[in-house]
């Protein structure tokens, strides 16, 4: 591949006109592209071959810069050298279809003027940067295109959240009306949700943190502020999502204390029912020996007064029972 063939990955080159919209250019306007065109944004899929043969050899990145770019198994990250920024983030899998704890990476490297980013799958933050720059209230820059952009993955962490929120509410409810039926293993699958999102919330966190301390030139203090403002409702959503495990380990106790209740009282019963059933064996069995000098045996109503025996006694221990409040 030359250095003027466009990369078969590449997704879209736009370049940001500065009052919040942008346009799309030709892989030729690319090679030729001056900082004071405007903010040139390259947004590539790193799995093909021809973007990672054009960001090793061709984009003028350094090595460091090219791994992060192009490596398959990354955490949330923020690092610069001099003015140069590589920051990796995960947002949350909303696409239709899928599981939300299984998060989309996606990995930028830029210098205040250029962008390039990569994903392996399509993140719908993405599409919400791109309909606010077709509507013309986008960034107007590469930094307020790395600020907004950030602000939308956070947002759309926040629905699904929300949506924990309602499931965890909903099982509690139904606790309460006595319901328990599938509810184990939907508290099950809830906290391995959770679990699994939060094994990158909070790198996450600690990135953005890092991203608002970053020693950048192009990175004014409102923006700092902006993202650090993203950051504490990023806090927020990963406290909110604690509060959700809490509840839902909450639930799951209540519900093996609830089935442990259960069990206890059904034991409790054929306790009882063997009890009284005792004497009543004893006497049928005594009375069944085949020996001889067995009263009764030469009495027609023999049998009906040991039934009745048997109900007398029975009665008895039932009542004594529920004097002892056993019943």
């Amino acid at each position: 591949m030359t250095v003027n063939s466009q990369p078969p990955g590449l997704i879209h080159a736009l370049i940001l006109d500065g009052v919040g919209s942008s346009k799309t250019i030709d892989w030729d306007a690319v090679q030729t592209w001056t900082r004071d065109q405007g903010s040139l944004w390259l947004h590539f899929d790193f799995e093909d071959e021809g973007t990672q043969r054009w960001l090793q050899d061709h984009s003028g990145l350094n090595d460091i810069a090219y791994s992060a770019l192009t490596n398959s198994e990354t955490r949330p990250r923020s690092l610069n050298r001099g003015d140069n920024l590589l920051l990796t983030l995960r947002g949350i899998n909303t696409n239709p279809g899928e599981d939300p704890d299984d998060m989309v990476s996606l990995r930028i490297w830029t210098d205040g003027s250029r962008l390039i980013s990569t994903r392996r799958r399509n993140l719908l933050s993405t599409n919400d940067v791109l309909d606010e720059l077709a509507s013309g209230n986008g960034p107007k820059n590469t930094v307020e295109l790395l600020v907004v952009w950030t602000e939308a993955i956070t947002e759309r962490m926040n629905d699904t959240i929300e949506g924990f929120e309602d499931k965890v509410l909903a099982i509690e409810e139904r606790l309460l009306d006595g319901e328990s039926a599938g509810i184990r293993i939907e508290l099950a699958t809830l906290r391995k949700k959770i679990i699994s999102l939060r094994r990158y919330l909070a790198p996450q966190r600690e990135a953005m943190n890092r991203l608002g301390a970053e020693n950048l030139s192009w990175l004014d203090d409102l923006n700092r502020l902006r993202l650090r403002e993203i950051n504490d409702r990023l806090i927020r959503l990963i406290e909110d999502m604690d509060e959700v495990r809490d509840r839902a380990v909450l639930a799951q106790e209540e519900l093996a204390t609830r089935i442990a209740e259960q069990m206890n009282a059904r034991s409790y019963l054929f306790t009882v029912a063997a009890v009284i059933f005792l004497p009543l064996g004893f006497l049928t069995g005594l009375m069944g020996i085949n020996v001889g000098g067995m009263p009764g045996i030469d009495n027609d109503h023999a049998f009906w007064f040991v039934l009745l025996l048997c109900a007398l006694v029975g009665v008895t221990l039932t009542l004594i029972f529920k004097m002892r409040r056993w019943l």
